[in-house]
């Protein structure tokens, strides 16, 4: 009896140590490769921007708008030439990829020939797989909020794109507490996904091909 309460305990000290260990090293590892002012950011063909959700009327809410500022104001400073917009898009009425696109184009007048959108992106590993796979990028910045980038960088760079990121985050958004919670579990699933489940992801033609 007292081995099963022993190897229980060792089992549950190392579960704990798992769950909390992962996330901080993933984190850390972001970190360090995530920049901070535009002056420091080397330059890139292609900035990816992870789609983060519509409002009732159809366009970016307020994380996805601030994802695409933070990447026009790259574009502008000329750090990079091309923004690969990458989301969901359930139907006609939903399309993440369509609203970034026509939020670039019709409201800063970014060149729609710059724009390449994946309709694709359902998650993060499907955004950085795809741009693997499909548009065969081997370098990229990632556009996302701060609390996101670790685990998008971690997970692009595991799969064959050296990447770095620059946070869109402009102030404290609604719910911003339950996604950093939701933040944690989802590391986990990175990791599972890199390393172990690969799982599979929709394939398609490019309609673009990047150059570096």
């Amino acid at each position: 009896m007292k081995m099963i309460i022993k190897a229980v305990l060792i089992f549950l000290i190392i579960s704990i140590a798992y769950l909390i260990l992962v996330p901080v090293a993933i984190l850390q590892y972001g970190k360090n490769k995530i920049y901070t002012k535009v002056e420091n950011i080397p330059n890139y063909s292609v900035a990816i921007v992870f789609g983060a959700g519509l409002k009732p009327d159809g366009t970016p809410n307020d994380m996805l708008r601030d994802r695409l500022d933070t990447a026009y104001q790259l574009y502008i400073e000329e750090k990079i030439d091309t923004f690969l917009l990458s989301g969901t898009n359930t139907s006609l009425d939903y399309s993440e990829p369509q609203a970034m696109y026509d939020y670039l184009v019709f409201t800063l007048d970014v060149d729609p020939e710059d724009i390449v959108r994946d309709f694709a992106g359902l998650r993060t590993y499907d955004t950085c797989t795809r741009a693997k796979e499909i548009w065969d990028i081997d370098r990229a910045i990632l556009i996302s909020q701060g609390y996101h980038l670790s685990r998008a960088i971690f997970t692009c760079n595991r799969l064959g794109i050296e990447s770095t990121g620059y946070s869109a985050t402009q102030y404290e958004y609604v719910n911003e507490e339950y996604y950093k919670l939701r933040e944690l579990l989802a590391i986990h699933k990175a990791v599972l996904d890199v390393y172990i489940l690969h799982p599979e992801y929709i394939g398609g033609k490019p309609e673009f091909d990047f150059q570096e």
